[in-house]
């Protein structure tokens, strides 16, 4: 019964990981709101991991505590405090989420938990503006032996390659996402991702990938977002 309950937690987990960072790409602004998607993700994943070991239980309180430091309110500096949790600036509530993602990396060493808890390292160094520490954690992290947290940590690391202007690890990762598709990064997302990076100095090849993208599902909502943003690229 129990491997029952665990098999439908994971299944949840993918359909709803999948949507979730799917979503976000498609709406995206900036490189920001892709770390967020997979932040949302991977809580999804850290959620389903930790639901069949008695040990990360332990820590799935301490990972839920952070996340919450990683989710509080932002607050005007002259606005009273109020009696939860609050910051006045990001990098603010970065710096306390970094901290605190760390000590459950830090005490429950070599579980499910602290990779999800380096994940979150690398994702809060990223919001610091410490692309050099986000970049070496991510990339553990995108090695992780875990298809769809590996997946999460490539996602993410694309993006701070793509902050530090190396567009070629960028566009390799991407690539490797769309060849070796997961759950929480379907292939459509990596493409969407590698079209936008082409869009700006190579359109012809950002519209190749928008078109491949309608050829393969015309109505799924990805081919939709295609389908406007190869229209932007048109004279």
């Amino acid at each position: 019964m129990a491997y029952t309950r665990q098999q439908l937690k994971q299944d949840k987990f993918a359909e709803t990981a999948k949507e979730t960072v799917s979503w976000a790409v498609e709406h995206q602004r900036t490189l920001a709101t892709v770390v967020i998607a997979a932040v949302v993700a991977v809580v999804i994943l850290a959620g389903g991991w930790i639901y069949y070991n008695q040990r990360d239980q332990a820590a799935s309180a301490e990972i839920g505590a952070a996340l919450r430091v990683y989710g509080a309110p932002l607050r005007s500096p002259n606005a009273p405090k109020p009696d939860y949790t609050t910051f006045t600036s990001a990098k603010e509530r970065a710096e306390a989420a970094r901290k605190a993602f760390q000590q459950v990396q830090d005490k429950y060493p070599h579980t499910r938990a602290a990779e999800v808890a380096r994940y979150f390292v690398g994702v809060t160094a990223l919001d610091m503006g410490d692309t050099a520490s986000a970049e070496r954690v991510l990339q553990q992290v995108a090695g992780s032996g875990n298809q769809d947290l590996a997946a999460l940590g490539k996602f993410a690391l694309a993006s701070v390659y793509r902050a530090e202007n190396k567009d070629a690890e960028a566009i390799k990762l991407y690539q490797d996402l769309a060849a070796h598709p997961a759950s929480t990064v379907p292939k459509t997302t990596a493409q969407l991702e590698l079209a936008s990076l082409y869009q700006q100095k190579q359109p012809e090849e950002a519209a190749k990938i928008y078109t491949q993208i309608q050829k393969e599902d015309p109505s799924s909502p990805a081919a939709q977002t295609a389908a406007t943003r190869l229209a932007s690229l048109k004279p």
